[in-house]
């Protein structure tokens, strides 16, 4: 059962309250995936916002062949997208926060720190597609299902996606790994 569909129910009958306690559930994971496509967080907050006005005033659209949480990826992801559009760029980046704990192992904290770079490089090496599915994959944990709802693909497709983008990951992967590993022995 979808926790979240009762919630959109009284929405669309105008229920505020409902709409309230809706944006408090998903309000950090639906924000936390706009950011990973934005890198900038007032823009995101903005987005943010426009999604759930957007759910509010579409709330008697939902059809119901999805989660409700997949549903208002979806409308998250189109936003996005037109937003690139309007603007006609493609800068799509993570920023890897860095925090160092003084308990922390010190080259292990070195070490975490350059895979992340080197998984941010990665992703940001993909196709936006590829990149899309892979996030909402693995660090939305949506099935194949979900991601194909959210982007509008076809769940076949969304497979060949993401298989595409894991040997594309790893041989960039390898290859950084390769040239960071070639650089440490040389200095």
């Amino acid at each position: 059962m979808d926790p979240h569909r009762p919630l959109l129910a009284r929405i669309s009958e105008g229920d505020k309250t409902a709409l309230a306690a809706l944006y408090q559930a998903l309000e950090r994971p639906v924000f936390r995936f706009i950011q990973s496509r934005l890198n900038d967080p007032f823009e995101s907050a903005d987005l943010l916002h426009d999604v759930f006005l957007e759910v509010w005033r579409s709330a008697d659209r939902f059809e119901g062949r999805s989660k409700v949480q997949t549903w208002i990826f979806g409308i998250a992801y189109r936003k996005v997208i037109d937003l690139h559009r309007k603007r006609g760029r493609q800068d799509l980046t993570d920023e890897i926060a860095e925090t160092v704990d003084e308990d922390v192992d010190t080259e292990l904290c070195v070490a975490a720190t350059e895979e992340a770079a080197h998984l941010s490089h990665c992703l940001e090496e993909l196709k936006p597609d590829h990149r899309d599915a892979i996030t909402l994959a693995f660090y939305k944990d949506m099935t194949y299902g979900e991601i194909s709802e959210v982007v509008s693909a076809p769940e076949g497709t969304i497979k060949t996606r993401i298989h595409h983008a894991k040997k594309l990951l790893l041989n960039c992967l390898q290859g950084r790994m390769r040239l960071t590993g070639a650089s440490r022995t040389e200095g």
